[in-house]
């Protein structure tokens, strides 16, 4: 008689050992569920107070950028009046004068020459190579009235301006407020790299928002 033979199961057998792998990977499960839960409050911390400062700091390359381009300004004085007064803000085209040259009729700020840390807002009334004379409550450009036709305030009979002519590099600049506008018929034409920009749009008040208008002034017939 044939004696069959079958593996008889131990239950006392040990079992073989876990791999490596999945010690490791119950290990870190163990761990992951053990771990302190201020732990993770601070890691979650952390990760806010990261964003934020990426935040803020693409805020501040992103506003420094604009800076470069345009700035805005609190009129604070009464000089271009009818156009423009005080109180109302206006922005600066930056790049205006940086990729382009300015034009007669431009409406500019620019800072003071006798103190740069003041800015002023003024009309550009004569380029390089020009030469202004003011008298008989008019404005001369090389010989010939300026036609001024756009708000502004006249000048007086009894101011007068002997010709100045505009150097390289130079704008002269006058207020549309003309019995109150301290200009270049005061400091003379102005370096062009005192200019900050192009005055641009008028964002407050409300009523007033818009672009600012920059006019011509085309000459009339020749002074006899």
């Amino acid at each position: 008689m044939t004696e069959s033979t079958k593996p008889v199961v131990d239950p006392f057998a040990l079992q073989p050992d876990a791999t490596a792998d999945e010690t490791h990977r119950l290990t870190d499960e163990t761990l992951a569920e053990t771990a302190p839960p201020e732990r993770a409050q601070a890691s979650s911390h952390w990760s806010m107070v990261r964003e934020l400062v990426e935040t803020v700091v693409l805020s501040l390359i992103i506003f420094l950028l604009i800076r470069q381009v345009v700035q805005n300004y609190r009129i604070e004085n009464h000089s271009m009046e009818p156009n423009f007064y005080e109180g109302q803000f206006v922005l600066v085209n930056k790049l205006a004068y940086r990729l382009g040259q300015p034009d007669r009729g431009d409406v500019v700020v620019f800072h003071n020459p006798s103190n740069t840390n003041e800015d002023y807002i003024k009309r550009i009334i004569g380029l390089p190579g020009d030469t202004v004379e003011v008298r008989d409550q008019t404005v001369y450009l090389n010989g010939q009235p300026l036609i001024e036709d756009f708000p502004h305030n006249p000048i007086q009979f009894s101011d007068y301006m002997p010709p100045t002519t505009v150097g390289d590099n130079q704008l002269f600049v006058m207020g549309d407020n003309r019995p109150n506008s301290s200009d270049s018929r005061v400091f003379g034409p102005i370096s062009q790299d005192l200019a900050v920009g192009q005055a641009w749009l008028r964002i407050w008040p409300f009523p007033v928002f818009g672009l600012v208008e920059h006019v011509d002034l085309p000459l009339g017939e020749p002074a006899q």
